[in-house]
């Protein structure tokens, strides 16, 4: 099978996930999450447990939202790298005495429970996983039977503006590329997942300065390409690179200023009762044996 997405350095992606957010949440992170969390009334199924996967960099407004959504539910904090733990524990752990207790602040950090949560949220991570597929295994791991998974990320039209701009000035390739949701929706489906149900949208950002751009820019990640320029940088790169985004001025109400588009994917899929195959000799580990006799019953 060919690898999925094929332009991503490893090592890099993994720099990436270790490197905590300076200021909080990206903006644009919780505004996908604010969103994503309005899909939520569409799903009648109500969640006794759920997980926020890295809400650090996912979005802690977000992660809120969804908590008062479902105040009786069991919430679980996962983060994948253990160099933003601590800090993701320390943003949304709360006291017993706190009023953050009831806005997202009693989440557990401990294991997710044996037989997965009923809601899985993953808001904004999987187009910088170095390796999709096995990211999209572990989560159908952590989600319970009859559960469901919700998750964005960015879709191939994401600042396509900039990526042609490297083209034309012969620079190395902006970014690396971003998965198409049918593709997504395609590897759900090969991991046990059902019904996946994928949308997408547009949103255009607009900055006064090229300062403002690439500041932004940084909180929202970093080029993983393996062909990008290898090397650091210099004041006359910084310079070149800040004449060439004015030629990204918008049109209309934008004009004057730096305009790029970003294409968000959503997607949510259930996870079925687990199938087993017949053979002379079946497998079947304990939990999903436990999975389908439940459904027997």
């Amino acid at each position: 099978m060919t690898q999925r997405p094929p332009t991503i350095d490893p090592a890099a992606a993994a720099r990436w996930a270790r490197a905590a957010p300076a200021d909080g949440s990206p903006w644009l992170h919780e505004e996908i999450g604010r969103r994503m969390e309005d899909r939520l009334q569409w799903i009648t199924a109500e969640p006794a447990s759920w997980a926020d996967w890295a809400p650090l960099r996912g979005g802690l407004v977000a992660h809120a939202m969804v908590a008062r959504r479902y105040p009786r539910a069991t919430t679980f904090v996962v983060e994948p790298d253990a160099a933003l733990a601590d800090r993701t524990t320390a943003r949304l752990a709360a006291p017993w005495w706190s009023a953050r207790r009831w806005q997202g602040g009693n989440a557990r950090f401990d294991a997710l429970p044996d037989d997965g949560v009923d809601l899985l949220w993953a808001n904004m991570a999987l187009h910088m996983a170095a390796d999709p597929e096995a990211l999209i295994a572990q989560w159908h791991r952590s989600v319970a039977v009859d559960g469901f998974l919700m998750f964005s990320c960015l879709g191939p039209d994401t600042v396509r503006e900039l990526r042609d701009l490297y083209a034309r000035h012969g620079w190395p390739p902006a970014g690396h590329a971003f998965t198409d949701m049918h593709d997504w929706g395609d590897m759900l489906v090969g991991a046990g997942f059902a019904e996946p149900i994928m949308d997408m949208e547009r949103i255009v950002l607009t900055w006064a300065t090229p300062e403002a751009a690439l500041a932004e820019l940084r909180t929202l990640g970093r080029n993983l390409h393996p062909a990008r320029f290898a090397q650091l940088r210099g004041k006359g790169w910084r310079g070149r690179l800040g004449t060439a985004l004015g030629e990204l001025e918008g049109h209309g109400d934008n004009a004057g200023r730096i305009t790029l588009t970003f294409e968000i994917i959503y997607g949510h899929a259930f996870k079925p009762s687990p199938r087993v195959a017949l053979s002379p000799q079946s497998a079947v580990s304990l939990r999903d044996m436990r999975a389908m006799l439940h459904r027997g019953r």
